[in-house]
């Protein structure tokens, strides 16, 4: 009995990773070995990367409250100190947009800490 083999399905296989590669540099775009691990790569990148985002905006919204804190006389850390001494429930998205995008609302919270 002759091997069978669904030819359908792999193609069909081959043609989707083709088509999310589409857009890449080079053999990366349509060579078929080269654009499955240049796809699979980028899904690691994407894992990884999530998880590495969460950090990056962390800090970022730290250095925001910092500066605005400063300009109010108190550091990042006694701010974060203060307000959580008194009880204020506030997370350092809201307050780093509160630094960059109201000023006043932030300065009535340093005054409120202080």
């Amino acid at each position: 009995m002759p091997r069978s083999v669904n030819h359908v399905a792999s193609r069909a296989k081959r043609k989707r990773i083709l088509k999310l590669t589409r857009g890449y540099y080079g053999a990366r775009k349509n060579v078929w070995t080269v654009a499955k691990n240049t796809w699979e790569k980028g899904l690691t990148y994407a894992f990884r990367d999530r998880r590495t985002k969460k950090r990056n905006f962390r800090a970022l919204w730290i250095q925001r409250i910092n500066a605005a804190a400063r300009l109010e006389g108190l550091s990042y850390s006694k701010l974060m100190g203060a307000l959580h001494e008194k009880g204020i429930e506030i997370n350092r998205k809201v307050l780093a947009d509160l630094a960059m995008n109201h000023p006043e609302a932030f300065k009535a919270i340093v005054n409120k800490v202080k």
